[in-house]
């Protein structure tokens, strides 16, 4: 999902990267037994937070955000830079082109030709990657920890100079598209739900845009549009490096000043306005997959702005709606009505997690269902489940349940993949709040979450006004269905 080269697997609760529209936390069937036995001791024990990440935060004269976070458990480093633009913000009549521009970033620098900084990774034991998000590009690379200077300059000379010619636009052009029909347009559920869901639950076309982009938007891309879009986003002032791993704070600062000191600021441009109005009624549509084999549903609920109360209460609300066997959606629709066989969802579904975002989002489900389900039937299933939120508030084991699975993967997330996920939210942290640190403060919001404000934000938040239904069926659309006018798929409102 608009990555290369390397596929990266996050843990499911905190990091919800799957390509598959369906696929829930792989949970042992003994998670939920685990879970509460751990909430009693918590809910008896009286010890501080404990969690504690090390960090140096720094911004050079350029404007570079610099972050070091020392982790002397194995001999590796992961570096990463991170650029404030995603496809969320990508220029009108250009859908796409954050992620065409991904691409480009591999096809050689000043320094390094084209494929060259790949083969300088993989050929001193690496990996590497990189991606586009709602609110970010990234790019990382994991290595033997005394390649370190070698990740940085390499990474340094991409962001100075970069090969920009006709060959390389246009042979990008070409994977770009192709990847759209293998992972959308040819694939089963390609698109569902999270590339669909956004364009049919939003109204700002900033966040309602087919962000893989339209096939004839990628074609019409120039080495103008390229050169310009280098030469405003891809600027220190509005990017931020990132070292996690074997290394040393003095050092490892000195390393980045010697080779991203000297490159020029960018005059960037006033940042779109991402604002939606307050959703005051239910929306439903109707999308056709002549691939899917058996119908699916989703449905998505505007979420609160991020850093706030309700924000975080969202995220134990999530635990308990749909993250795990003991989830209120899986006892209901899998368990109790053998609706589907499983169920997935979360914040930033399918393309993230709750941190590493910076605008509108969704908390959103879904799954696949045989053909005697009717869309008012599951939506009365999933208002059963609402209601028992919105009646009377959760009770604190509950909660105390859903603190022990978020926390363990929160944990889960740190160390996976040497420190990548450590590394994306102390990127995310510094680009967005221009605050790193706040991924020591993580534990105390969620543990200052109560009963009466996680029952205040389902009745504001997953209320039916501010809910959208997204029906999916198998087989061609009727003739007099129209597609909406951000999406490159069939749909129709119901």
């Amino acid at each position: 999902m608009l990555s290369r080269y390397w596929i990266v697997g996050l843990a499911a609760a905190l990091a919800a990267c799957n390509p598959k529209p369906t696929d829930p936390a792989k949970d042992s069937s003994d998670t939920a037994a685990v879970a509460e036995q751990l909430a009693k001791q918590a809910a008896t024990a009286q010890s501080p937070v404990s969690f504690n990440v090390p960090l140096h935060y720094s911004t050079l004269e350029n404007g570079l955000k610099v972050v070091i976070s020392p982790d002397h458990t194995a001999p590796t480093a992961v570096v990463g830079v991170y650029y404030n633009i995603g496809f969320r913000n990508e220029p009108k009549n250009r859908t796409g082109f954050a992620h065409l521009f991904e691409h480009m970033m591999f096809q050689g620098s000043t320094n390094l030709g084209k494929m060259e900084f790949i083969n300088l990774v993989t050929n001193n034991g690496g990996v590497l990657n990189g991606s586009t998000r709602f609110d970010y590009t990234n790019y990382f690379e994991i290595v033997p920890a005394h390649k370190l200077e070698t990740m940085l300059w390499a990474e340094a000379d991409r962001m100075k100079g970069l090969a920009i010619t006709q060959d390389n636009l246009t042979n990008q052009q070409g994977v770009v598209k192709n990847e759209v029909k293998v992972n959308v347009l040819n694939q089963p559920y390609g698109g569902f739900p999270w590339l669909d869901m956004p364009q049919y639950a939003f109204d700002n076309w900033y966040n309602a845009h087919n962000f893989y982009g339209d096939l004839a938007h990628l074609d019409a891309a120039t080495l103008e549009d390229v050169a310009d879009f280098f030469k405003t986003y891809y600027a220190p002032n509005n990017a931020v490096v990132v070292v996690v791993g074997d290394v040393d704070t003095d050092s490892t600062l000195a390393m980045v000043k010697k080779y991203f000191a000297a490159i020029p600021k960018a005059e960037l441009p006033e940042p779109p306005v991402l604002t939606e109005l307050r959703q005051e009624q239910e929306k439903r549509f109707v999308k056709y997959d002549k691939l899917a084999p058996k119908p699916a549903f989703a449905f998505a609920y505007k979420m609160p702005e991020r850093n706030t109360p309700e924000f975080y209460a969202m995220g134990i609300i999530d635990q308990l709606l749909v993250q795990g066997t003991d989830s209120l959606l899986h006892q209901e629709l899998v368990k109790n009505r053998e609706v589907t066989s499983s169920v997935g969802g979360g914040i930033n579904y399918l393309l993230g997690n709750m941190f590493n975002y910076n605008g509108p989002m969704l908390w959103m489900s879904s799954f696949t269902h045989d053909e005697q389900h009717s869309t008012e039937q599951l939506v009365a299933a999933v208002d059963t489940v609402i209601g028992k939120l919105q009646e009377q508030p959760v009770a604190q084991a509950d909660i105390d349940r859903a603190l022990v699975k978020l926390r363990s993967a929160l944990y889960d997330n740190m160390d996976e993949l040497y420190g990548f996920g450590k590394l994306d939210l102390l990127a995310s942290f510094a680009l967005f709040d221009n605050n790193p640190a706040r991924i020591n403060e993580l534990e105390a919001q969620f543990k200052a979450v109560t009963p009466e404000l996680i029952k205040a934000t389902v009745n504001e938040y997953l209320r039916p006004g501010n809910r959208t239904v997204l029906t999916l069926l198998p087989g061609e659309a009727p003739q007099q269905a129209t597609p909406p006018a951000a999406s490159g798929n069939e749909g129709a409102k119901q």
